[in-house]
């Protein structure tokens, strides 16, 4: 597979600029003996919470190049529940141990004298990012997608079989009650939402609080699970390196966590509207279906499946109350970024697809 694909970040947008000097002395105050020369600095496009760069030094006579990640909340962000990166840092550092595919962190600064806000720096992972489209010019044949989504799915399975009480992970978390924690929590964000041109959803809401089952079983859980969020190898598509994004991590129902996950899996059979919210190549011939996700994930896993209706309603809901409260901004002249003027009538559509599941369970 070429290089060619291979995930590369683009110039830095004056907004997102920090003190380039201020953290390469930081850094090298901390042992990582990165000499004299500043490094240069590029930004990664895409996702809209914490920023993230590639600080790239040129090392030895050859001109070869040590690359490194670094996080941190948006510019002018001073609220540190909403951006934790002191919780996110330490969460992968506590994770690498039992779960190699997470980044090794390198360092947490959290003095703001630096660049005024905390943040980390974290290997690279050099590979492929599969989005909405795979790299221009990439291709899988039906055995390649189907063996990548496979990977995807036993990623995940093997994140939910991890011994967190073994590895001392036990406070990542409040653990049992998290199905009635998060049925209630995004019932509440999306009252608080809601517009004007919006559908109620009191009719899903109150059949989640009524159908919530209790928790399956108490493990780590992603809570942001999506293809776009691991790392392939780049001469083997199909070999997973590492997953990213761990900022919502916490102990939690692992059939939440892939509930959450398939809302945002897009299969070629779906309607015009589904596939128009696609992020992630999952319709490529050769990926599985949702359903044909469940029933692999439940068999590997040892879990019933037959509750899974309300899983799957819990991630659309869930994800309504994303959209919506992206919509919430816009409606209320807080962004006027032109890519959220119509995201209210996904919200609509996501509240069908909730009805029609709901109906289709024959659970009142």
């Amino acid at each position: 597979m070429s290089e060619q694909f291979i995930d590369k970040p683009k110039s830095l947008r004056d907004s997102d600029a920090f003190d380039v000097a201020a953290v390469h002395h930081w850094l090298n105050a901390q042992g990582l003996n990165l000499g004299d020369e500043l490094p240069e600095v590029k930004q990664f496009s895409g996702g809209a919470s914490n920023l993230t760069y590639q600080l790239s030094y040129t090392k030895g006579n050859d001109g070869t190049r040590q690359e490194y990640i670094l996080r941190r909340p948006p510019a002018g962000h001073k609220a540190a529940s909403a951006h934790d990166m002191k919780r996110e840092y330490d969460v992968m550092a506590r994770l690498k141990p039992v779960y190699p595919f997470v980044p090794e962190m390198l360092a947490f600064c959290d003095d703001h004298s630096v660049i005024d806000c905390d943040f980390y720096v974290m290997e690279k992972l050099v590979g492929i990012i599969p989005r909405g489209n795979l790299p221009k010019g990439m291709k899988l044949e039906t055995s390649q997608a189907r063996d990548l989504c496979l990977s995807v799915v036993d990623k995940l399975i093997d994140l939910h079989s991890v011994d967190y009480q073994a590895a001392g992970l036990d406070d990542l978390g409040k653990g049992q009650g998290y199905v009635q924690r998060q049925v209630e929590g995004w019932s509440k964000r999306f009252v608080k939402s809601k517009t004007w041109n919006v559908p109620g959803f009191t009719h899903t809401m109150t059949w989640l609080a009524k159908h919530q089952p209790d928790d399956v079983k108490t493990c780590i859980i992603h809570n942001d699970y999506r293809m776009d969020n691991v790392v392939l190898d780049a001469t083997n598509p199909g070999d997973i390196i590492g997953v990213l994004d761990w900022e919502m991590a916490t102990l939690g129902d692992p059939l939440m966590d892939l509930g959450g996950a398939l809302a945002y899996w897009v299969q070629a059979d779906d309607d015009f509207v589904m596939r128009g919210l696609r992020r992630q190549p999952s319709h490529l011939p050769g990926m599985l279906s949702r359903d044909e996700i469940v029933d692999y994930y439940c068999q590997k896993m040892n879990l019933d499946k037959s509750l899974w209706p309300f899983y799957e309603v819990f991630g659309l809901f869930r994800l309504a109350v994303i959209v919506q409260q992206i919509y919430y901004r816009y409606h209320h002249k807080q962004t006027d970024n032109p890519a959220f003027k119509n995201f209210w009538l996904v919200v609509h559509y996501l509240n069908w697809r909730c009805k029609r599941i709901i109906k289709k369970s024959g659970l009142k």
